[in-house]
């Protein structure tokens, strides 16, 4: 970068700001003479004296510290790299194929029969004992069909093939697709491409090289839903979004480390926030992570961003911590299938979601294998 100089006109009330950098590289912390007044010569070079009157102009130069210009650096050219990050073509939203079948031997969540979406139950998840480990064997079937499901992302790949391949490993574990009819939902996974912030609707649309894919499942099985996603890259993908889709993943190992029996809910935006506002990017404040088990969706609701509502964290609770980052607004626009939301400036969006147990001294992540 250039050094940060700008100069206005010259006149009584000029004034020339500097700043203590030139290509990036840090320079002493400059002295403060905000305002300190400098004639400038009435002479000319060759030694005569000129016709017009002096002028006085000012000079004010911020004292920076190291850190501070460290960090205005690091930010100019996080902004630099941003700039330069390539867009794939818009989403444009494929056929979408029949629902798939389920087995009537499998037990079904009470929402798919009703079609309606369900209010958030005001309940938290406590499960005992028992409880927690059908938690853990819901969890763990979630986290391997997620493995799956990634295998699967390459380059002419349709999202509809991805959807068809976890339905199939799921009910063959006698578990249900908890997406499946959820509020009208037809499909048994969410495949959220580059600028969808989530959840997309599998169709035949082909997976492009360059392309980043968000697959969130969610499994019920014997009567606990374990929930679950990751973003991943389909062939040569751009560095700008690879830095996204690792920072993302960071925040959520960040909001994770604070979670604990006594731990304020709050603690976990102000963690995530903290770090994406780092690398310049930006929180989604319209999804929410939950709470999970019986019920699919639950108080408490998890905020990703600094917030300021109440809340304590309790040993025995389980609830999903899931971020979405985005490189531009975090404004959006869904489609009319109620469901597929977009970033309003087509920037790609990251998410990560893990469901979590909360114990005495930390948290366990129970969608893991």
């Amino acid at each position: 970068m250039a050094s940060s100089v700008f100069l206005s006109s010259f006149s009584s009330s000029s004034s020339l700001q500097l700043c203590s950098s030139f290509h990036g590289e840090y320079l002493a912390p400059s002295r403060c003479f905000l305002g300190a007044p400098v004639t400038s010569s009435s002479l000319s070079l060759s030694g005569k004296k000129n016709s017009y009157s002096p002028r006085q102009f000012h000079v004010s130069a911020k004292k920076v510290s190291g850190l501070e210009e460290a960090i205005r650096i690091r930010k100019m050219r996080e902004l630099e790299t941003k700039s330069k990050v390539r867009r794939n073509p818009p989403l444009r939203r494929g056929r979408v194929s029949p629902r798939l079948l389920v087995p009537d031997h499998i037990p079904r969540p009470p929402y798919v029969e009703s079609g309606v979406l369900p209010d958030i139950s005001s309940e938290f998840q406590i499960p005992g004992p028992e409880g927690i480990a059908k938690m853990r064997a819901a969890c763990e079937l979630a986290a391997r069909v997620l493995n799956y499901a990634g295998t699967l992302v390459k380059p002419s790949v349709t999202t509809n093939e991805i959807d068809k391949a976890v339905h199939d490993m799921i009910i063959e574990a006698g578990a249900y697709p908890s997406p499946l009819g959820y509020g009208g939902f037809p499909k048994s996974v969410c495949t959220s491409v580059n600028e969808c912030m989530c959840h997309g609707i599998p169709d035949s649309r082909q997976l492009q090289s360059g392309d980043i894919i968000n697959i969130d499942v969610t499994v019920y099985l014997d009567g606990y839903h374990g929930d679950t996603s990751r973003t991943f890259f389909c062939g040569e993908v751009d560095e700008g979004f690879k830095r996204l889709v690792k920072v993302t993943e960071e925040c959520l190992e960040r909001g994770i480390a604070v979670c604990k029996d006594g731990a304020s809910f709050k603690k976990i935006g102000k963690r995530i926030s903290e770090h994406a506002e780092k690398f310049g990017y930006n929180v989604v404040e319209r999804f929410v992570g939950h709470g999970v088990g019986p019920v699919f969706h639950s108080e408490p609701l998890i905020y990703h961003y600094r917030n300021d509502e109440p809340g304590l964290m309790v040993e025995g609770q389980t609830f999903t911590i899931e971020p979405i980052l985005t490189i531009g607004t975090t404004e959006c626009v869904t489609w009319p299938d109620n469901w597929t939301t977009l970033t309003a400036d087509g920037g790609v969006a990251a998410q990560f979601e893990h469901t979590i147990l909360i114990t005495r001294t930390g948290s366990e992540i129970l969608t893991k294998c």
